[in-house]
């Protein structure tokens, strides 16, 4: 009877002693995970820690990878961003009038005529530049009506994708955007002086970023929405001139070739000088020595003798 009491007594020992290693390896290892959570998010501490540690935080905001071309990281399809433009020269009778027909016309198609200039040139001719701001949509209609209004003597069209540089930009904006909610949630944690400044500095630098990339995007969707049209205006050389043959002109023409030739023949005749002089020198000693020398007796008077 003894030996089972002992028996039992010695089985209730292990039971609990095994009961009670059990329960120390578990509050071991719960403090250690306590720890280590209170070591990344415990702000009970001062001020100045916390604000440190949660700028390392922010800092570490991973900034996005440029989407493709032909859509973002999840899946979403990005239209393809061309921005077009078109360079035409036409020859009209009237370029004033042709410059009121171009405006008429972009208007009417939603656009605006950005700029134009006339000038006059040789023979009083009429010369002009307009540049029209269109709708994309209506880009190839616009290019057929201005072709319809005079003579086309060149043309050329052009389309530059932009796509990857929308993209690229839109996910800098979007990480930009990330970044400064997170310090501006730091900033309302801030107590110390310097806290605030350190942080607004960072706001500060990436609202500069940000409004760079705005700036940036509202460019390229200006040039996107709103196609770009160069028109150069001329109008045709007349036949025979503007008021055709004209005498007083002609004897202008040939007083002023006169004067020319006169101005080239003194221009000729300094040019040459020293060789003239050079050559009198040369000329005048020749003909000295050759005084000089005595005269030769023809040889019939010599065999007479």
């Amino acid at each position: 009877m003894n030996y089972k009491v002992i028996a039992l007594m010695v089985l209730c020992i292990a039971v609990v002693a095994a009961a009670g290693c059990t329960a120390g390896n578990y509050s071991k290892v719960t403090g250690q995970s306590a720890g280590a959570s209170e070591a990344v998010y415990d702000y009970s501490g001062s001020n100045t820690a916390r604000v440190a540690s949660d700028a390392k935080m922010s800092s570490a905001v991973p900034v996005p990878a440029p989407a493709s071309a032909s859509g973002t990281g999840s899946g979403t399809v990005i239209d393809t961003k061309i921005i077009k433009t078109a360079y035409i020269t036409i020859e009209v009778k009237d370029v004033a009038g042709s410059v009121d027909t171009l405006k008429n016309m972009v208007t009417a198609k939603g656009g605006y005529l950005s700029s134009s200039s006339v000038s006059k040139g040789y023979n009083d001719r009429l010369s002009g530049t307009v540049v029209l701001r269109i709708p994309e949509a209506e880009f190839e209609n616009t290019l057929a009506g201005v072709k319809a209004i005079g003579t086309v003597k060149s043309v050329s069209t052009q389309g530059e994708d932009v796509t990857e540089e929308y993209v690229d930009i839109q996910a800098q904006k979007t990480s930009y955007q990330n970044q400064l909610a997170q310090y501006n949630e730091l900033m309302k944690k801030a107590v110390k002086v310097s806290d605030v400044i350190e942080i607004q500095q960072q706001i500060d630098q990436i609202q500069t970023n940000l409004n760079r990339l705005e700036g940036r995007l509202k460019y390229l969707n200006s040039r996107i929405d709103m196609s770009t049209i160069t028109v150069t205006l001329q109008e045709p050389e007349p036949v025979g001139g503007e008021t055709g043959h004209n005498f007083v002109t002609t004897i202008n023409e040939g007083i002023a070739g006169f004067f020319g030739m006169v101005d080239f023949m003194i221009i000729l005749l300094f040019t040459l000088l020293p060789v003239i002089i050079l050559g009198g020198i040369g000329y005048g000693v020749y003909r000295w020595r050759k005084g000089k020398q005595p005269a030769k007796v023809p040889a019939d008077l010599t065999e007479k003798k």
